[in-house]
């Protein structure tokens, strides 16, 4: 999507938000500042606002905490955040795609997502069966690996 889009000369960064802590989530998202928390000694960019002009994916966006989320949706309505222990106010143009294999309307039941932010990003929903249910596609993955693997090499 990123690469057939009109922001393909720009970033595309991607974090699976459910291969880290939760409290290491928003300094990856939003940045910080020095002396935000212990150890942050130096300015940080965020992946939102590294992304800023390009594209975010967040993989694992179930695995999200509640306050985390609060501060995603502001990224959304308002096109601006703060980072960790920042007080300015920083303006972003970022497209966000997520994914997630979890049941969000039943997290949302739950009170374990918010509803605003799930229908802020379920914008163009793609429903993606399992590999398991699509075999014939296999073989194209493969080539579609190999190619990438001796570009990158």
């Amino acid at each position: 999507l990123h690469d057939l889009s009109g922001a393909k000369q720009e970033s595309y960064v991607a974090l699976n938000c459910g291969g880290m802590a939760d409290n290491l989530l928003d300094s990856e998202l939003f940045g910080h500042e020095p002396g935000a928390f212990t150890g942050a000694q130096k300015r940080r960019i965020g992946k939102i606002e590294y992304a800023s002009g390009g594209t975010l994916f967040l993989d694992e966006l179930g695995n999200i905490p509640l306050t985390t989320q609060a501060k995603l949706l502001r990224v959304l309505e308002e096109n601006e955040m703060e980072r960790v222990g920042g007080e300015r106010t920083i303006r972003l143009d970022v497209r966000i795609f997520a994914s997630t294999n979890q049941d969000l309307a039943a997290r949302i039941r739950e009170g374990d997502f918010r509803e605003d932010l799930y229908h802020r990003l379920k914008v163009v929903p793609i429903h993606l069966p399992p590999l398991r249910e699509r075999p014939g596609d296999v073989a194209a993955l493969c080539r579609y690996c190999r190619q990438t693997a001796v570009r990158v090499a």
